[in-house]
Order: C-alpha cells, then sequence, then structure tokens
C-alpha cells in the first residue's frame, strides 16, 4: 500500500477517518493524501501551493476568500498531531466531490479511501442519496467508511458478509491487509432471509470451497437467519462487538439499483462501526 486517499470537510467524522487513515499509514509506510472539496457548480483547479486559475466577474472575491479560508484549514489538519512523521500531501478543489474524489484515486493510484460519514436515512436517502454513496458505489479502490472514533486495536474481528457465489477474489486480498494490520478474527457471514434462505448442509459445503479457494485463515463461518440481509448483518456484527463490517457492493445503477438497492450502501448509511466496501462493477 502506498497512498491513503482521505476527503475532509473538517468535521468529527473526518477526523475520525484522518485518525484510522494514519495508523494503516504508519503499517504500510504509505503517504496520505488530504482533500477538501469546496463545493460549486464551477469547477477550478489548484495547483500544489493551492493557487487557482483566476475566477471573474463577481465571484472573484467570495471565491478567493474561500480559497482562504479552506486553504488555512486544510493545512490546520494536516498539522494534526495524528499525522506527524507521516507523509502528508494536501489538494484542494472546487466542484463536485464525487468527481474530485474519482479524479484523485486515478491520479495518484491511491490504494485505499477513507473517508467519515454521517450517514442518511428518511427521504434524503431515497431522493438524493450522499456523495459517500457514491464513492462506495463507483470507487476504483477499497473505501472504508467511519463515523466514530475508531483504532485499529479497536477492530478485533472483521465480519465479512458475502453470497459465497459471486466472483470476489479483487476484495479478499485487501480483507486480508487489514486482518494483518489488527490480528483480526475474520467471520465469513451468509444471511439467510426468507426469499433466500438455503439449509445448513449446502453452505457449509459452499463455506469449505470458499474458505479453501482464498486461503482463509483465522476465520469462522456463520449463518445468521433474519428478514433482511441488512439487518442480519448488523446484528451479528452487533453481537460480537469491537469488528468492522467488509461487504463487496454491486455498483448497479438506474432502475436496477433503484429496484434492488444495495446492503453495502445501507450498511455505509446505517452502521456505526467502520464499513469496508469495494466496487465490484468492472
Amino acid at each position: 500500500m502506498k497512498t491513503i486517499l482521505v476527503p475532509t470537510d473538517f468535521s468529527e467524522q473526518a477526523t475520525n477517518a484522518t485518525k484510522l487513515a494514519a495508523e494503516i499509514a504508519r503499517h504500510s509506510k504509505a503517504r496520505i493524501v488530504l482533500l477538501n472539496v469546496i463545493e460549486g457548480t464551477r469547477s477550478f483547479a489548484f495547483n500544489t501551493m493551492g493557487e487557482a486559475s483566476e475566477p471573474v466577474g463577481e465571484e472573484a472575491f467570495f471565491i478567493n476568500k474561500l480559497i482562504e479560508i479552506q486553504k488555512k484549514h486544510l493545512k490546520e489538519a494536516a498539522a494534526q498531531e495524528a499525522l506527524k512523521g507521516l507523509t502528508v500531501e494536501t489538494v484542494l478543489e472546487m466542484g463536485s466531490p464525487y468527481e474530485s474524489i474519482s479524479n484523485l484515486i486515478a491520479d495518484y493510484k491511491a490504494d485505499l479511501l477513507i473517508m467519515g460519514t454521517k450517514g442518511s436515512s428518511g427521504l434524503d436517502e431515497i431522493l438524493i442519496g450522499s456523495n459517500t454513496e457514491k464513492v462506495v458505489r463507483y470507487a476504483k479502490c477499497p473505501v472504508i467508511t467511519v463515523k466514530n472514533e475508531v483504532s485499529l486495536k479497536d477492530i478485533k474481528n472483521i465480519v465479512y458478509a458475502t453470497n459465497l457465489s459471486t466472483d470476489q477474489s479483487a476484495f479478499i486480498p485487501h480483507i486480508k491487509t487489514v486482518q494483518s494490520f489488527t490480528g483480526a478474527r475474520l467471520h465469513l457471514l451468509k444471511v439467510n432471509t426468507p426469499n433466500h434462505f438455503y439449509t445448513q448442509r449446502q453452505l457449509n459445503k459452499e463455506f469449505a470451497r470458499f474458505k479453501e479457494q482464498h486461503g482463509l485463515l483465522n476465520c469462522t463461518t456463520n449463518i445468521y437467519n433474519e428478514v433482511t440481509e441488512e439487518d442480519g448483518i448488523l446484528y451479528f456484527a452487533e453481537d460480537l462487538g469491537e469488528c468492522m463490517v467488509a461487504i463487496a457492493t454491486h455498483g448497479r445503477t438506474g432502475l436496477l439499483h433503484l429496484l434492488t438497492g444495495s446492503i453495502a450502501e445501507d450498511l455505509v448509511n446505517h452502521a456505526t462501526i467502520p464499513v469496508m466496501t469495494l466496487s465490484m462493477k468492472k
């Protein structure tokens, strides 16, 4: 792991994400790239000194003042105690947070994205979603979302929720990396729901095949019966305590996404524990 990207809006959740990123960076000798995006309808590119191409018209004064303020906040974020001794770069952009994050993942060849999230619910979740959901759905690298402050030493269990059939071979090395940093026990989890129910014998065979195929160690296999997969994952993790959830996301769009939803995105919205995702969209 060489580069960890951390978007920040200087909130408590973003600070929690930065602290976790710092711990992982120390283990992996990675650099951290802190990104702040000034949301707006126009996009301006900033160089490493934070200087923008000059906006024109009435907006010039306000944009330059905003840039000045955000540069100061970004400098302070990079100087926080948790990041001392690490290689830290800062990037300031204006435009769409989702687009900026996607571009930086590609530009920096980021190995991991860690971001704070407040989650969403109700009408906001149904109608507009969030930048976090878009990132989780499409990001070309693993994403860890964080709400509360958490340390690597707090992650004693990793709940890997899987259907055991979809090819997730690209995700498993990243899960193993986090497992190596934390020493956590891995718990393979298949949630049985009324509409998708499998017998114990069927799943035992699938679990054995899956563990052997991917060389999973320090690993348990678990079947949890619940009305919905999301509730099953959350309840299982709650019973375990001190854990992180890992789940792949299908990356569907349009009507298919509207009809089927995404368990991963729902978990990111509703879980209070860290959630690690990777988009399986090609």
